[in-house]
């Protein structure tokens, strides 16, 4: 979408409506299902996504991802909220192993939250979620030192990245400067 000056709408009738800050020309929208799955791009074996959003701006990323069973992450933390729609499957943090996340779970993690992700390994099917995070996540080894950080700036490197190298163009995501939808 490209940036417009601002010009007075109307209603379908011609009745006046306010001025808006950021006129908008059509909507961003994209498909699941012509976005590709990126296999283990997070260096994270068992976990794919699909990138949705990623605004390196403000530093948001949402995206959908896979999780077969068995897969983890390291013990991490959001410098931002997160916020997970479980459309399938079964996920947990092993910090609340009483409080499993299943298909209609919707969880929101306020800045902070410190846990560690898995999918059990008794999962019959893949997990799959729709993920909203502001931030970073920042994560560590077992033994406390840092081990990894994960934000928007390093998610669309790596999609844009493997992309190119894969000969499959630019993924179809929406991202930041000024809001389009990426390849378009």
């Amino acid at each position: 979408m490209t940036a417009r000056l601002p010009t007075q709408l109307t209603t379908h009738t011609g009745a006046p409506l306010p001025l808006p800050a950021m006129p908008q020309d059509r909507l961003l929208t994209v498909n699941i299902e012509q976005i590709p799955l990126f296999k283990d791009i997070l260096g994270v074996p068992g976990i794919h996504i699909k990138p949705l959003r990623l605004d390196a701006e403000r530093g948001e990323w949402v995206f959908m991802a896979v999780c077969a069973p068995g897969c983890s992450l390291p013990l991490h933390y959001h410098t931002g909220p997160a916020q997970v729609y479980t459309l399938s499957g079964r996920w947990c943090y092993r910090e609340y192993p009483d409080q499993p996340q299943t298909a209609g779970s919707y969880l929101y993690e306020p800045v902070g939250s410190v846990h560690t992700f898995y999918c059990p390994e008794d999962n019959t099917e893949d997990t799959v979620v729709i993920a909203w995070l502001d931030g970073a996540q920042v994560s560590f080894n077992d033994d406390g030192t840092f081990h990894s950080l994960t934000d928007a700036v390093l998610v669309q490197h790596l999609t844009d990245t493997v992309a190119a190298a894969r000969g499959l163009g630019q993924p179809g995501y929406i991202r930041g400067h000024g809001a389009d939808v990426n390849g378009s």
